[in-house]
């Protein structure tokens, strides 16, 4: 029985901890955690265990790993010597955390790392300008391009955009060199 609630707390220790760090959910803390999961440890060793379980949680999420990467690494965590290394049982439950949490963990994860505001939508068009304002020359092609800038949940802002022919050639440039240092950037690794 005590191995069920030991099992237990620590899955609700992993989930606590998911839900600070990737869920964003300030209702939960480490006082609650440690308050309703471990009241009989004392502060220091709660923090030892949060903190490792904590740590080993962010490198198995920063990795993203598949089911053979975390075995592998929790093989090697279950083999170091001293307070270091995790119990069989810690890694069962990290292994079963894992294989339940890792798609909404990954997501939560590509979230974070969005710049905001996003890029939500993007429309474009020729025209041809049939008159000028200043006199000058008619019947000039210029390209009108629509930006729909904005949060997740959000109303958007929309930035509208004249080129002449000069102006998208410049971008076009502008695109292929970005184009060509990423290439570099990829391939070089």
């Amino acid at each position: 029985m005590a191995d069920v609630e030991t099992s237990k707390s620590l899955n609700c220790l992993l989930n606590g901890i998911a839900q600070i760090v990737y869920y964003n959910n300030a209702e939960i803390t480490e006082e609650l955690l440690k308050n309703e999961l471990y009241p009989d440890l004392t502060q220091e060793e709660f923090r030892a265990m949060h903190e490792k379980m904590k740590g080993l949680l962010k490198s198995i999420a920063t990795a993203n790993m598949d089911q053979a990467q975390l075995e592998a690494f929790l093989t090697a965590q279950t083999r170091k010597q001293g307070t270091g290394g995790v119990s069989a049982e810690q890694a069962a439950a990290l292994s079963r955390f894992w294989k339940s949490h890792r798609a909404r963990v990954r997501e939560s994860l590509l979230g974070q790392s969005r710049w905001e505001p996003g890029l939500k939508g993007l429309t474009w068009r020729v025209d041809l300008q049939t008159s000028a304002s200043r006199g000058g020359a008619a019947n000039i092609p210029v390209a009108l391009v629509e930006l729909e800038l904005g949060r997740t949940g959000e109303d958007s802002d929309f930035v509208c955009l004249e080129f002449d022919e000069a102006k998208v050639n410049q971008v076009l440039k502008k695109m292929a060199e970005i184009q060509e240092g990423i290439h570099a950037i990829v391939h070089r690794s």
